[in-house]
């Protein structure tokens, strides 16, 4: 939508600024030595509401592949959902860790 000033004989425009839709981020657990398999699976179900079959096949790619992709997420939910895991894995005193991808 543009706006238009006429000004005696001059005429300004102002074209619409464009609003950039924010990118999508995956979020991916990372593989350690000491976080439990029944803690990933249990951290996928309360974080990322995934059903058992999907936590258990995510926490397989992690335990396998050292890596595994939980979920598409803009930025800020990206990064909400990295700290819960975060927050959830000190407190049970696991070095569990995950990062944000830009796709």
């Amino acid at each position: 939508m543009g706006v238009q000033i006429e000004e005696g004989s001059k005429t300004l425009s102002r074209k619409k600024d464009k609003i950039k839709e924010p990118g999508d981020y995956t979020v991916v657990l990372l593989n350690d030595d000491y976080t439990t398999c029944d803690f990933v699976v249990e951290i996928l179900k309360l974080v990322f509401h995934k059903n058992h079959e999907d936590a258990v096949q995510i926490m397989m790619n992690v335990h396998r592949k050292g890596r595994g992709a939980v979920g598409r997420y803009t930025y800020d939910i990206a990064l909400t959902k990295i700290r819960q895991v975060h927050d959830y894995a000190e407190r049970y005193e696991f070095p569990l860790r995950c990062v944000a991808e830009r796709i």
